[in-house]
């Protein structure tokens, strides 16, 4: 698995555009690109952290051609948003001991 660390630094007000805008996108990523999504993390007022999993370094080295023309709106909706958009770091996974919490039937 790879993973790309993404920092945006929001401008006041326009939270609720950015997140509208980061879900709109991821999830057009996942579907056309081959991603295996995004978490997002607030760290304080107006500063985020995302990181997106793929599969391996290929699929996203090879990704951005296949997005439909309607995610355009999701992107330029999260730039129009921020102040900064910056990746932070590209990092190949060694373990995954993530798991999700089963729930009682």
């Amino acid at each position: 698995m790879y993973i790309i660390l993404y920092t945006f630094n929001v401008i006041p007000n326009k939270e609720d555009d950015f997140i509208e805008g980061w879900k709109g996108l991821t999830e057009f990523i996942y579907k056309h690109e081959g991603s295996l999504g995004s978490r997002l993390h607030k760290s304080d007022e107006h500063n985020y952290l995302a990181y997106a999993q793929w599969p391996d370094k290929a699929t996203f080295e090879n990704s951005s051609g296949n997005l439909p023309v309607q995610a355009e709106h999701f992107r330029s909706l999260m730039r129009a948003s921020c102040n900064t958009i910056d990746i932070l770091n590209k990092l190949d996974v060694v373990e995954d001991l993530l798991k999700e919490k089963q729930q009682n039937a």
